[in-house]
């Protein structure tokens, strides 16, 4: 299959062109240039096949055509050792647990899947020092840090906003060491993702060095979270639950929703979506008004999801033609503040004994106040709570369970070189690399 550019002013590339590069020569992000519906047969009996089933058959029409189909089998497998539960909260609304990989955070599986995708090409092409750079504004640091932890011939790069991740979150891709660097931006996650945009653009790095980018501007990260939507319907389907399914997702970069716009294009029956924002609702304002007006991220406590300026707006726009009216048919929103979100997350923990983390109460939240009679709704519930340690403790008054993975994160020791925003600073000190 063929990748075109969302600004239209680049090559159309193969897919382990457009893995390789991360973003089109043009600055703009690689889009499909099909979008190939499941069978229906394959929706007939889904209920019936696993989490890694489903997700080869889904990944074998986005990839198919390129990777030998063995290859795609283990690379998928390999990924996905890990399930994926959903999980009741109330009658009508459930939690899709996306905090049992690796990492504890739903990136696991675009991270992983990518770092194996990635590895192949490398092997295949005889490739050396492949340098990733990845921005971080908490969880896709640490997938995707873990995810290319000794993979050879490659060094990952991940940027970061000082003091704006949590200190878990932080240990995660910190105290690796190895092939994994980690650079401490002094500012915000778009800071960061800025750094990283330039530096694709720049003539001079990337002369010197084979860059590629490990964020949701990569297809090989973003698709491959389409797996668990189709999963989620086929548990919703085994409890005779799958008539009018409202997926609500907590929305940052807009990977995550784009995903599951692209499951929905493939014959995924979901009756429509909700993003979920912080107080960084620039998709908000837009839903409301049809203009897109990015502005500068702040801090919240759901801080993976402070974004200003989401890279996958431009993805959503193709996906329906640039229609604001095409959008707004399938796509609702909302936006919480802190204290709404804190609200949220002690009153569900008081009522229900489940514990939400920050962005899956803004989740939950959008479905509670926008599920219609006849609709089932599904959050995701993108992270495991105690990475957020502090905030969650603070807010239900009680102790929360380290998992065992995360304590092992704990005891290492945080390396990490600090940094301006500067992007000749940043350039300077990659070229030191080349």
């Amino acid at each position: 299959m063929k990748y075109y550019s969302t600004n239209k002013q680049a090559p159309v590339a193969s897919l382990q062109e457009a893995v390789v590069k991360g973003l089109a020569s043009d600055k703009g992000l690689f889009m499909p240039e099909q979008i190939k519906k499941m069978p229906k047969e394959f929706f007939d009996t889904i209920e019936k096949l696993s989490f890694q089933e489903i997700a080869y058959r889904v990944a074998d029409a986005f990839f198919g055509d390129d990777v030998p189909a063995d290859t795609l089998k283990q690379i998928v497998y390999d990924t996905l050792n890990f399930d994926v539960p959903l999980v009741p909260v109330s009658e009508k609304i459930y939690s899709l647990e996306l905090f049992h990989g690796p990492t504890l955070a739903f990136k696991d599986v675009g991270g992983r899947f990518m770092a194996r995708l990635l590895g192949y090409f490398i092997r295949k092409e005889g490739l050396k020092n492949v340098n990733v750079l990845v921005a971080t504004s908490g969880d896709t640091g640490s997938a995707v840090a873990n995810g290319f932890l000794g993979v050879e011939g490659i060094h990952v790069y991940v940027l970061y906003p000082k003091g704006k991740v949590s200190e878990i979150q932080e240990k995660q891709f910190t105290t690796l060491g190895q092939n994994i660097t980690s650079l401490e931006i002094d500012g915000t996650f778009d800071d960061c993702q800025a750094l990283v945009k330039l530096a694709f653009m720049d003539q001079e790095l990337n002369e010197h060095l084979l860059l590629t980018s490990a964020n949701s501007i990569n297809v090989a990260r973003f698709l491959p979270q389409a797996f668990y939507y189709f999963y989620a319907y086929a548990q919703l389907k085994k409890l005779g639950k799958a008539d009018k399914i409202v997926v609500s997702v907590p929305s940052g970069n807009f990977g995550n929703i784009t995903a599951g716009l692209f499951a929905k294009r493939m014959g995924l029956p979901i009756h429509r979506f909700t993003a979920a924002n912080n107080k960084n609702d620039i998709f908000y304002q837009y839903l409301q008004t049809g203009e897109y007006r990015p502005r500068p991220s702040v801090a919240t406590i759901a801080n993976a999801m402070d974004v200003g300026d989401p890279s996958n707006f431009a993805r959503v726009l193709h996906l329906y033609e640039h229609s604001h009216e095409a959008i707004t048919s399938e796509i609702t929103g909302a936006t919480y503040t802190n204290e709404q979100i804190g609200e949220t997350l002690h009153t569900v923990y008081r009522e229900t004994n489940y514990l939400l983390d920050p962005h899956g109460a803004c989740g939950y939240r959008a479905l509670k106040e926008g599920l219609k009679e006849d609709e089932v709704g599904v959050f995701l519930e993108t992270a495991h709570p105690a990475k957020f340690l502090e905030t969650v403790e603070g807010i239900i008054s009680d102790k929360v369970t380290i998992p065992a993975k995360l304590q092992e994160f704990m005891k290492g020791e945080k390396k990490s070189l600090e940094m301006s925003k500067a992007f000749a600073d940043f350039k300077a000190y990659l070229l030191t690399k080349g």
